[in-house]
């Protein structure tokens, strides 16, 4: 009775696993970065968009969600949060605010692969 009870609870745990994490892996992409404007404004998360700030806007990530962004062409890589949605631009990934694309090297576009690496 132990033991049907231990395999239910890891199969349970496996399940949930599965469905929660499975976002999270499908999430590797590689396409465009822009950068966007700041306008001092609120993002769509509430927060005042600081371009000071290592964050990014994604249409799907969740809110909170941390994902490194590697610049293709120079292999450097940074970590942002997600807190606003975009970009609204055919091709387009992600949006890095400008100190983020500072750390990547770029000013305007560039090819980038985007990972996920957690949730604050």
């Amino acid at each position: 009775m132990a033991i049907a009870s231990l395999k239910r609870t890891l199969f349970a745990s496996a399940l949930i696993g599965c469905v929660v994490g499975a976002p999270f892996v499908a999430s590797a992409q590689s396409g465009i970065a822009s950068i966007y404007a700041y306008s001092g404004s609120r993002t769509a998360s509430g927060e005042h968009m600081s371009p000071g700030g290592l964050t990014a806007a994604h249409r799907t990530l969740p809110f909170g969600t941390m994902v490194r962004v590697t610049n293709q062409s120079s292999g450097r890589s940074v970590v942002v949060r997600i807190n606003d949605r975009g970009p609204f631009i055919r091709g387009r990934i992600i949006d890095l605010s400008p100190a983020a694309a500072r750390a990547l090297g770029f000013s305007g576009l560039a090819n980038v692969s985007v990972d996920v690496v957690g949730s604050s």
